[in-house]
């Protein structure tokens, strides 16, 4: 029985779009499809096969028809791509077994027409190769390794190689039988060669873990971004289906609070298959495109590399499905995990299968890794997704052995505190001055920012807040920054007075901001400084910063500083690693009483201090930093509170919006509308601005608003005859406030 390098299938595909050296890169379907077989040992021909493919977009592009000669009625009564393919194994598997073969090998001018063209193609469309397209002959590469001097294989062309060995070309004018019937004349001559074929296969993408160690070379890495958040290594190795992917080579990136944030790492075997995966920019998954850039191996070791033995240990099994489980409680055990996934989807090796995550402390984190050795198993135990183990939900995704270096080097890794650098940038005075951090305390009399635009600044705050800048107390901005020192969308403002934060959040809540609406939350001083120094404070609740653990304690080098003053908290005594410097308050000499406050344009300066209480990672994490400037009113506002004398300033900070006489209306539907209390109050002459709705710390509204009235006679005469009548359907009830 002759070997199945004996018994090749000269191969050839046509897209609709782009062909020759760009096929398959703008994505577009097959319509032509020609083999023949070609028996070495022998050394005959067997029968000529030229098959058209109906896509399922019938469409051309002027480059097709002209390169191909076809036209949209030739291929729109031919068989789809399944029936072509069912037709091309029959055929070859009946010949092949004519000539006493099993096996065959496919032969092709370019490696495109299987990898980026053939396999792609049947991935999306759900559709099983036949088992001969998973490896092939390229045909450049060994004419190349026969005759070298012929030049280098990007620059090979059918006509130059049969040029090269004083063969005519084919006179043939059909395309894809001209291509077959020259790579058919090619492939007989080389056999008076000495004639060993290198196959080129296509591995199964394959689940491992790198060492940070392993040196990774830049040229085989890519980077993909948009990519659907609950996409797996499994969905990324199915784009890039047809290229080989290194063992490990899938590494999928998190956000700053463990969540995928739409972008992968990917390594090939080579730079070749590199290359191909770029000429995949914008292909599609599902309906989204995907975008291909070039990545250094820097970037994907710092992803997907580990020191972990406890990781390498946990994935030296390969070939294993991967979940991750996330909402665990605390307390959970091996054994409670394993009933709460059944005997319908058992874990490889019971308890050895499971990886609990933990802080450096041992403290669980809720989150849990799980293998299955096959895909049924993975998808019963995704059928528990949300059910609940003790009191709480579980979630349930698929993972990757990327995800899970990733998650244990965020939660395992040791907390960096160094000691300070010997000449640090600032000078020392500058650790003298007041803390940075008030005093906790449960007083409202702050707000919290969420959904800022990355790119705003101060500039940006003052201008969002408006009149109510002139409420906020002196170093009360704080700006939060995430663990690579950027802007995270969030900050805090320390306000004169809960009544200040109150009508901040009221008066601010879903204001635009650079195209963005950000939302505005009464806080407490203690929620405030806990959040920056690296707790959660969510809807879920408040947890404590890592910075509170009592085996974090400040580093010695702080001793080296001035004494501290003794009112200074605890958490002020836990400084983030980025402080922008305060500015002394400057004093205006025509009013000494009063202090106005700015923000002068100075955002470099920074304490160099490698100090990191945030390593671990909560939801969110912060690397706060706190600008010590005073707040000001912008503008004119700040021009008139400066000639203000200092009794009349603070009596100009009216809580209510503006003059007038204010009623509470009570029992909204939550999805009321500044325009539905107008039309409610419809000849009250109300203005848009005199309206305002009261929103709960969830962001929705609360069932209440706050109604301007520009009299007390009016607004007594709304009470009386508006309320307890019917808004949408449910019944309202005002109340006149003093």
């Amino acid at each position: 029985m002759a070997s199945h390098s004996d018994t090749l299938v000269v191969f050839f595909g046509a897209t609709a779009g782009a062909n020759g050296g760009k096929l398959g890169s703008d994505e577009r379907e097959i319509i032509l499809l020609v083999w023949q077989i070609v028996d070495l040992h022998e050394k005959k021909v067997g029968k000529l096969h030229r098959c058209l493919v109906k896509p399922d977009t019938v469409e051309l592009t002027d480059q097709c028809k002209e390169e191909t000669g076809l036209s949209l009625d030739d291929i729109v009564t031919a068989e789809p791509l399944d029936k072509v393919l069912q037709q091309f194994h029959q055929s070859v598997s009946s010949e092949v077994k004519c000539l006493g073969r099993s096996s065959y090998t496919l032969c092709v001018n370019s490696p495109l027409v299987v990898r980026q063209v053939l396999h792609p193609e049947a991935s999306k469309k759900n559709l099983v190769l036949p088992e001969g397209f998973f490896s092939f002959v390229d045909v450049r590469k060994e004419f190349h390794r026969c005759c070298p001097d012929a030049g280098p294989v990007e620059k090979l062309t059918v006509s130059s190689m049969l040029e090269h060995v004083g063969l005519p070309a084919v006179s043939e004018q059909l395309t894809g039988v001209r291509e077959v019937k020259s790579l058919v004349q090619l492939t007989l001559c080389l056999l008076d060669e000495p004639y060993k074929c290198n196959i080129y296969f296509f591995p199964p993408h394959v689940v491992a873990c790198s060492s940070k160690a392993e040196p990774v070379d830049s040229e085989t890495v890519i980077r993909a971004r948009g990519l659907p958040w609950q996409s797996s290594d499994q969905d990324i190795a199915r784009f890039f289906k047809g290229l080989n992917i290194a063992k490990g080579g899938v590494a999928l990136c998190l956000n700053a609070q463990g969540r995928r944030n739409g972008e992968a790492l990917v390594r090939f075997i080579n730079s070749e298959h590199r290359d191909l995966a770029l000429e995949r920019h914008k292909h599609h998954m599902g309906s989204r495109y995907i975008e291909v850039y070039k990545a250094t191996g820097e970037e994907f070791l710092k992803i997907a590399g580990g020191t972990s033995n406890e990781v390498t240990q946990f994935l030296s099994k390969e070939n294993q499905v991967i979940i991750r489980m996330r909402g665990l409680p605390f307390t959970a055990t091996h054994q409670e995990v394993l009933s709460f996934l059944g005997p319908e989807s058992p874990v490889t090796d019971g308890a050895e299968g499971l990886l609990f995550v933990k802080y450096p402390d041992g403290r669980p984190t809720g989150d849990a890794f799980v293998l299955f050795s096959c895909e049924e198993y993975a998808q019963n135990a995704l059928k528990k997704h949300k059910q609940i183990l003790g009191k709480r939900y579980i979630e349930l995704f698929r993972s990757t052995a990327a995800e899970v270096q990733q998650v244990l080097n965020r939660y395992m890794s040791t907390p960096l505190i160094p000691t300070l650098p010997s000449s640090p940038i600032l000078s020392v005075p500058v650790l003298a001055t007041p803390p940075f951090l008030p005093t906790a305390s449960s007083t409202r009399d702050c707000v919290r920012l969420r959904g800022l635009p990355y790119a705003a600044g101060i500039e940006d705050i003052l201008e969002f807040m408006g009149e109510h800048t002139a409420d906020i107390k002196p170093h009360g901005v704080h700006m939060v920054l995430n663990q690579q020192g950027r802007p995270s969308g969030d900050a805090f403002i320390q306000m004169k007075s809960p009544d200040k934060a109150f009508m901040v959040a009221q008066k601010c809540h879903k204001k635009t901001m650079k195209d963005r609406y950000v939302e505005v939350f009464q806080c407490s001083t203690e929620e405030m400084s806990i959040v920056l120094m690296g707790g959660t404070l969510n809807r879920s609740g408040l947890s404590p910063p890592p910075c509170k653990l009592p085996c974090l304690s400040p580093p010695t080098a702080y001793t080296t500083f001035p004494t501290l003053p003794a009112s200074l908290s605890e958490v002020a005594l836990y400084q983030p690693p980025l402080l922008a410097a305060p500015r002394p308050p400057q004093t205006p000499a025509h009013s000494p009483a009063h202090t106005l406050a700015y923000y002068p344009p100075q955002p470099h300066l920074y304490m160099n201090m490698n100090m990191n209480y945030t390593a671990y990672y909560p939801s969110p994490p912060v690397s706060p930093s706190t600008v010590g400037y005073f707040a000001a009113p912008p503008g004119a506002v700040a021009a008139a509170v400066t000639a203000q004398p200092h009794h009349a300033a603070a009596a100009a900070s009216p809580v209510l919006p503006q003059p007038g006489a204010l009623v509470r209306m009570q029992g909204l539907p939550y999805n009321t509308g500044v325009k539905d209390i107008l039309s409610f109050f419809q000849g009250y002459q109300l203005q848009p601005d005199a309206i305002l709705i009261l929103y709960n710390f969830s962001g929705q509204c609360s069932g209440e608003a706050l109604i301007t009235f520009p009299s007390e006679e009016l607004a007594r005469r709304a009470v009386a005859e508006r309320s307890n009548h019917l808004f949408y359907g449910q019944q309202v009830h005002l109340i006149f406030c003093n």
